[in-house]
């Protein structure tokens, strides 16, 4: 533990990080790391006398996770909780998880909520995280980490070994040979290897670990078959395995160690001669490199073109790219050698390196400069030539880039000058003319920067005898003249809008006023013409009286329209006679509206053949509406007969059910005679229902004479049916009740007077506060707590009235007896519920406490019951129910085999989850 230090602790925690972010075992590896771990563990939990089964389940408690760190670490861990609650159980997990982290230990995502719940990824963790620590983390091989240490381990001792190449933890160990050879190379006198075959690796494996498991004390922690039948073993399960072995083959190291130190010291002296040979060597190569490179980078030679001086750049930018970067990197490597070299030799005890003549790392250091100086001159130069090539073609592209654009901008901008469209537009049009126009003197106002810029370019050029200057200057002069003609025909454009502008302006007054009357007119027999043809639908004779009396207001106000009517029309002609006098070129319709005389005066002939017309459909409807309300006093006059007597029968079974007038068999005679009254009573029904039938074929939708409606009353009849069929069932079901529990017919009395008494809405049912009230009455102690008026009983006051009846119970027994009670929680209590409940309590029922007795008896008075005392007791069919359905005994006296039929007895009556 001396030489223990944070690198290490870091070096055995990085796999326990890995298991963090492998939270998906693939499923035959969780099987490996099960049967490893849980080898691993029983072989330190058998020094205690005990051991586990699962190993997900047996650490819940936390009990035998302390004992197995007190075992492994030597150490005494805190007093654990003895309790069998969850809490407990934390708690001990708890104290397990910070002994570990006192250990040095980072446990990464794994609490003790997890391990007590059974989480099998995050147990196999934290028993990995356990054997890293105990098992591999002081295991060190010339200060390699762990799992380097123990893999160097294993290579070096099956160097020897034909066939074994270990690489890993995993696939390196699927043939057997590892083991084999780790065992025979200990104890040879235990393992034959060379009659061992790599092609049969069950064999090696099984010889192995029958090995191991018979003479080394190392337990088997694996399957052969797991290992062979999956593609790549866990490392986890081989590890574990793996470290076993090197415990166990520890102490014959010693002589190993002393090889390992003569073989350390002249493996540094080997490779310190190596280190001066590969410096000599690669400062010669970069001084030569140097020395190559800088007269090229000396070289001031100009180029002609453009196209050349890039070239230059670029394979300038390939030697500082692809050239230069790795002989920077042999440079940083060169000076790292020496100074590794020269560390190595003052550790060693050995004399300084002294290079060759010239190849000193300052020589090279100097060498290094004078190409940078180079480099750096000659980039600012390439730079320079290339700016100086650069301004004269952008001059010369900005000049064409320039041209093309105003050309382009031109193009076609003439002939729409000395175009006349406005002479047959309208007024809108030639005032969106007028303002496109003037949107186009802005933009040829905006364009004469550009013609001064292409002017400015063109003369730049030629002060630099650019050598194409004279298709510049002749390109420059065409854009000039053709800029002074579009202003000339701007200018005439304008005139001519303006001039048609002002005569248009007039007529358009005159097209507005036309309008602006024309429409509403429009509107007004459009909505007359609706309103004459709309067809009505009225269901009194008010209703069609007020739609004559409308329809007369109409009448009268058509002379006042027809007045508008000619107004409108004149306003048109005075527009025919100014377009004929001043020869006006009209390019359309009125723009304000689409409303032509024509359509008018076709419109206003309509209306007038439509008035006559609604005169007649108004006569009919008012002779209609009187044979209609012949029909609704027809069926008034049988209704409100009907009605109070279906009401008056419902108030007569009510108190049938009530007064309970002799036994419950001459009240179920007596309430079948009367169904058959009631039965007789349906050719009234009938008759009605041909009266409303009447009233619907004459779509009749309301009757002021009644407040009944046919729906009301079939409602009521099927009510009256329905309430008589089931008073009959509920006294049919009294007397199976009666019978069936053996109460009298005292006692069947008491509790319909007591029900009756309560039912004070006489609804035939009891709400949680009426319930309790009538418990009361029977003789049951509810409590002394006023009642609270609010229709419900709440959970305490039902708890106390079972509790005045002898139950004593929690909050589970008490949710059961309101289940029996309202078992669909509608939050009232009916009397065949009530009669159910009473009788329940009277009668002789087996319990859950007595079904337990007898099964204690069937198990000699034990606490359990075997399999085989099951079968022997009872039938086939009931025994091979019990052993599917009882959970296993986990008391103090458990045995193998165990039943626990306390638990089975409490579900068997819903006391408990079977």
């Amino acid at each position: 533990m001396d030489h223990y230090d944070s690198q290490q602790t870091n070096d055995y925690m990085q796999p326990e990080e890995d298991w963090d972010r492998d939270l998906l075992l693939d499923p035959a590896w969780e099987k490996q790391q099960r049967k490893t771990f849980t080898a691993w563990c029983n072989s330190h939990l058998r020094k205690a006398g005990t051991q586990i089964e699962n190993i997900e389940e047996d650490f819940r408690d936390g009990l035998k996770l302390m004992l197995l760190l007190e075992v492994i670490s030597g150490e005494r861990l805190a007093k654990p909780e003895r309790g069998k609650m969850r809490v407990h159980k934390i708690s001990n997990v708890n104290k397990a998880l910070d002994f570990i982290a006192s250990k040095g230990v980072k446990l990464v995502s794994i609490g003790a909520e997890e391990i007590v719940d059974g989480n099998v990824k995050m147990t196999l963790g934290m028993i990995w995280t356990i054997i890293l620590r105990f098992a591999i983390q002081d295991i060190s091989v010339e200060e390699t980490s762990a799992k380097e240490g123990l893999l160097l381990w294993c290579q070096r001792k099956t160097a020897p070994y034909k066939n074994v190449n270990i690489q890993n933890f995993h696939i390196s160990w699927k043939d057997g040979l590892g083991f084999c050879a780790l065992i025979h190379r200990h104890r040879p006198e235990l393992i034959d290897y060379g009659k061992l075959r790599k092609d049969d690796p069950l064999t090696n494996l099984n010889t192995a670990f029958d090995v191991a498991e018979k003479y080394l004390d190392i337990p088997k922690m694996l399957d052969a078959e797991d290992i062979v039948g999956t593609a790549r073993p866990d490392e986890k399960a081989i590890m574990t395995y793996v470290s076993s072995f090197y415990h166990a083959f520890s102490g014959a190291q010693k002589a190993e160690t002393a090889a390992n130190r003569i073989c350390k010291v002249l493996a540094v002296n080997q490779e310190n001669e190596r280190l001066m040979e590969d410096y000599e060597k690669l400062a010669s190569d970069l001084l030569e490199w140097i020395r190559r490179t800088i007269p090229w980078l000396e070289n001031r030679v100009p180029e002609n073109t453009m196209h050349a001086m890039q070239q230059k750049l670029e394979d300038f930018r390939d030697y500082r790219r692809l050239h230069k970067p790795p002989k920077v990197q042999e440079k940083c490597q060169l000076e790292i050698n020496f100074n590794t070299l020269q560390t190595k030799l003052r550790l060693s005890n050995r004399p300084a390196f002294m290079p060759s003549e010239g190849r000193m790392v300052s020589d090279i250091n100097n060498a290094w400069g004078c190409l940078e100086q180079a480099e750096k001159g000659y980039e600012e130069w390439l730079l320079n030539e290339i700016r100086r090539l650069e301004r004269l073609d952008h001059l010369a592209e900005k000049f064409r880039q320039k041209a093309s654009i105003h050309e382009a901008w031109t193009d076609g901008k003439e002939a729409m000058l000395r175009h006349k469209d406005y002479e047959t537009a309208t007024l809108s049009e030639i005032k969106a003319l007028l303002k496109k126009h003037e949107a186009f003197e802005s933009d040829l106002a905006a364009h004469q920067d550009r013609v001064e810029q292409i002017a400015a370019i063109a003369q730049e050029l030629n002060e630099l005898d650019y050598y194409d200057s004279p298709s510049v200057n002749a390109r420059c002069q065409r854009i000039c003249d053709q800029w002074d003609n579009l202003g000339a025909l701007t200018q005439k454009r304008r005139e001519a809008l303006e001039r048609t502008e002002k005569l248009l302006e007039t007529i358009d007054q005159l097209y507005l006023e036309y309008a602006k009357r024309a429409a509403p007119f429009n509107n007004w027999m459009e909505g007359a013409m609706e309103d004459l043809q709309d067809t009505f639908i009225v269901h009194t004779i008010e209703e069609i009286q007020g739609l004559t009396t409308a329809h007369e207001q109409f009448k009268a106000t058509l002379p006042d329209a027809d007045k508008e009517r000619l107004a409108i029309l004149g306003i048109h002609n005075e527009v025919s006679k100014i377009v004929q006098t001043y020869h006006v070129n009209m390019a359309g319709t009125n723009p304000y509206t689409t409303i032509t005389p024509q359509e008018i005066n076709g419109k206003w002939d309509h209306v007038r053949q439509l008035v006559p017309r609604r005169d007649q459909a108004l006569m009919e409807e008012h002779a209609r509406q009187q044979h209609n309300e012949r029909l609704r006093k027809q069926f008034a006059a049988q209704a409100n007969v009907i009605g109070p007597w279906i009401q008056t029968k419902m108030e007569e079974i009510g108190r049938i059910s009530i007064e309970m007038h002799g036994t419950l068999e001459d009240q179920l005679s007596h309430l079948r005679q009367y169904e058959k009254s009631i039965v007789n009573y349906k050719p009234k029904i009938d008759q009605l229902e041909g009266d409303h039938q009447l009233i619907q074929e004459a779509l009749i939708f309301d009757n002021k004479h009644t407040n009944y409606t046919m729906e009301h009353i079939r409602v009521g009849w099927e009510q009256l049916l329905t309430t008589i069929a089931r008073t009959i069932n509920e006294v049919e079901n009294q007397i199976l009740t009666r019978d069936a529990k053996g109460i009298s017919q005292e006692q069947m009395n008491e509790f319909r007077a007591s029900f009756n008494h309560f039912d004070r809405d006489h609804s035939g049912t009891l709400g949680p506060e009426e319930f309790k009230a009538c418990l009361i009455s029977l003789g049951y102690d509810i409590g002394n707590d006023p009642q609270k008026k609010t229709g419900m009983m709440d959970t305490d006051d039902f708890r106390a009235c079972l509790i005045s009846m002898g139950y004593n119970m929690g909050e589970a027994e008490f949710a059961r007896i309101m289940g029996i009670v309202d078992p669909n929680r509608l939050g009232v209590v009916t009397f065949q519920a009530f009669i159910d409940f009473m009788s329940r309590e009277t009668a002789d029922t087996d319990t859950a406490d007595q079904v337990m007795a007898s099964f204690k008896i069937l198990a000699g008075d034990k606490n359990y019951i075997t399999v085989d005392e099951l079968r022997r007791e009872l039938p086939p069919d009931q025994a091979e129910y019990c052993i599917a359905r009882m959970a296993p005994y986990t008391g103090p006296d458990a045995v193998p085999g165990a039943l626990d039929y306390m638990s089975f007895s409490t579900a068997l009556y819903g006391e408990s989850d079977l």
